[in-house]
């Protein structure tokens, strides 16, 4: 059941084994290397591990794009979707560095509520940028998917929703996948997706470094974006569980 803020109440019980050590064994490193630690305020596992490495790459990528907006003006419709983009990736980042390091039932249902609500916020950023492009692009008679990057975000964008609106379903209504034992049983999938989709949002960040709008306007360097894509990649992958892909 969802509450009027659209967060559910009553998450389905995870898989996970609690506190065994298969759950506290991250991917790479050490059991605890990357768990959360018994009454510790929850926003520690944002910086827990490698996640402050991941948390570098995201403040790198919003204070660069920003910064390239605000400079290489002038500031035009265009302008607010690199920074609703950056600034929703960075919101998404932060959705999956909190709820990495929980183990404990107490922990993950916190962790998976804050995880709910912080993804709605990417979600709706996202598709501030996304509305601005397109509204930008019928005032101007602009030309649709002419570039790499305009055919990565839409594939991106439908990717988000649909990764969102399976994740809160299985969450708030798992009736839809046949009650709460099958809609846990598939949860391993929604984690492997999100993974996924975030090195392929880290493409998409990518392939705007050779879009006509950066090379002539903002100006961003292709080597820095890869930077801080690796910087998100070595932050978030070490600190998968991998008894929660189901391995």
């Amino acid at each position: 059941m969802a509450s009027a803020t659209g967060i559910p109440q009553h998450p389905p019980v995870d898989s996970d084994n609690d506190g065994q050590q298969g759950d506290l064994e991250p991917l790479l490193g050490h059991p605890g290397d990357a768990s959360q630690r018994e009454n510790a305020p929850i926003l520690k596992n944002l910086v827990i591990g490698t996640g402050v490495l991941a948390e570098a790459g995201g403040i790198l990528l919003v204070a660069s794009v920003w910064a390239s907006v605000f400079l290489n003006g002038p500031l035009i419709l265009f302008s607010v979707h690199p920074l609703a983009q950056s600034l929703g990736l960075l919101v998404l980042i932060q959705s999956i560095l909190v709820l990495q390091p929980t183990h404990t039932g107490s922990q993950k249902q916190v962790g998976q509520k804050i995880h709910a609500g912080l993804n709605f916020l990417g979600i709706v950023t996202f598709a501030v940028g996304v509305i601005s492009i397109e509204v930008n692009k019928f005032k101007n008679n602009g030309v649709h998917f002419h570039s790499v990057h305009g055919y990565l975000g839409v594939i991106a964008s439908f990717w988000l929703l649909a990764q969102y609106l399976v994740g809160f379903t299985m969450f708030a209504t798992p009736k839809l996948y046949g009650g709460e034992a099958k809609a846990k049983s598939i949860w391993k999938y929604h984690r492997s997706s999100g993974y996924v989709l975030l090195l392929f949002l880290a493409a998409t960040v990518i392939s705007a470094t050779q879009t006509d709008y950066n090379l002539n306007v903002l100006g961003l360097k292709l080597w820095a974006t890869i930077v801080i894509s690796v910087l998100l990649v070595i932050g978030v992958f070490p600190r998968i569980r991998k008894q929660k892909l189901g391995f």
